[in-house]
């Protein structure tokens, strides 16, 4: 995947604050620290497109970003950070939410989780979520490279026990060593059906 140009659109909280639409989005989702800011940079060959803080929770509005001029990358909030303000932290969900409700050009939503910790219980409510309103879905566990093969092959086993989990497909990533960029690239591909 050859990146021509990556740039940073705009932040939004609501649908009236949105870029215009018409290409393809693909919306990256996931806790706060699990690493969304450093996939995006990674995807784009970038250090610093999506800002990351050493501080999680930090990403509190939606940010849109356009990749060749053919592909919108948009970084939500993430969630489960407990130092955040209550009062922020509640305006995340419905934030999302509507996100995801009313923007058609979603082709696909990749819930990122640190491969280290494994599924939270907000994983699994976005999963559900999204499955309840047919949007489709890949799960990408980040931070491959801080895991041994054991560790690796623990979480391949606690994802195939897991009924909600085991049938749905993820794939290991690394923004470190660049593991996986180049299959999470051929799948976005196969989504957003255009010519990147």
């Amino acid at each position: 995947m050859k990146i021509l140009s990556a740039e940073f659109i705009k932040s939004a909280s609501k649908p009236s604050e949105y870029p215009k639409g018409g290409l393809p989005e693909l919306a990256i989702a996931g806790k706060s620290n699990v690493g969304k800011s450093s996939l995006i940079n990674a995807l784009v060959n970038r250090k610093n497109l999506a800002k990351i803080s050493s501080t999680p929770g930090r990403t509190q509005m939606i940010n849109f970003f356009q990749i060749n001029g053919k592909l919108s990358l948009v970084d939500l909030p993430g969630y489960g950070y407990a130092k955040v303000p209550l009062q922020v932290r509640q305006t995340w969900k419905p934030m999302v939410e509507s996100y995801l409700q009313t923007r058609e050009d979603i082709r696909l939503v990749i819930l990122i989780i640190d491969a280290r910790r494994g599924a939270s219980a907000g994983d699994l409510n976005l999963l559900d979520w999204l499955d309840y309103h047919r949007i489709p879905s890949l799960i990408v566990l980040t931070k491959t490279d801080k895991l041994s093969q054991i560790e690796r092959a623990q979480q391949k086993k606690n994802l195939s026990q897991n009924p909600f989990l085991s049938n749905r497909p993820f794939l290991f990533f690394s923004a470190v060593s660049a593991e996986g960029k180049d299959e999470l690239w051929k799948i976005i591909r196969q989504y957003v059906k255009v010519d990147l």
